[in-house]
């Protein structure tokens, strides 16, 4: 979900943290809905520690995230705490063992062949993108990956500029 999640956000013109911090943040919202959501406070926004300060909302197509405000590039929040690229390399990439950056042009490489307003739409997005491909892309990319996690450095991806949608 979140590989396939910042693919989509890559294609909607977030800048590549962006849209990292935004495919961990929708696979942990998804994960969280599927669970019931719990310690969730009023509206179904994250409950919030104390002096913790109120994220400002950040469409991306027509799904809203929730950032904090100010920031020059927008890393999303969830439950108070924001999704970096660090945590992405961490929960996410690091899984590939190595092999991750063909499993990036994968994934940017299939959704690009939606039409924005396809991946605009969550609903969409889910129904025609990500659940057509959930199960062939977990098999192949598992099999890729192997199952022993690499100890070596890996080296660090190449970033993408977004593209100028306008």
């Amino acid at each position: 979900m979140a590989t396939l999640q910042a693919a989509r956000a890559i294609e909607l013109g977030l800048p590549e943290e962006s849209a990292e911090s935004w495919g961990l943040n929708r696979a942990i919202f998804y994960a969280a809905a599927k669970r019931g959501f719990k310690g969730a406070g009023e509206a179904g926004m994250p409950a919030r520690g104390v002096g913790e300060e109120v994220p400002g909302e950040y469409r991306v197509g027509g799904e809203i995230g929730f950032v904090r405000q100010g920031d020059p590039t927008p890393l999303f929040a969830i439950g108070g705490k924001v999704q970096t690229e660090q945590d992405f390399e961490r929960q996410i990439a690091s899984r590939f063992n190595g092999k991750f950056e063909a499993v990036w042009e994968e994934a940017l490489d299939y959704v690009r062949h939606f039409d924005r307003q396809t991946l605009a739409s969550g609903e969409s997005f889910f129904r025609e993108v990500y659940r057509v491909k959930r199960d062939e892309f977990a098999a192949k990319w598992t099999a890729m990956a192997g199952s022993a996690p690499e100890t070596a450095a890996r080296s660090p991806r190449k970033r993408r500029q977004p593209l100028n949608l306008i």
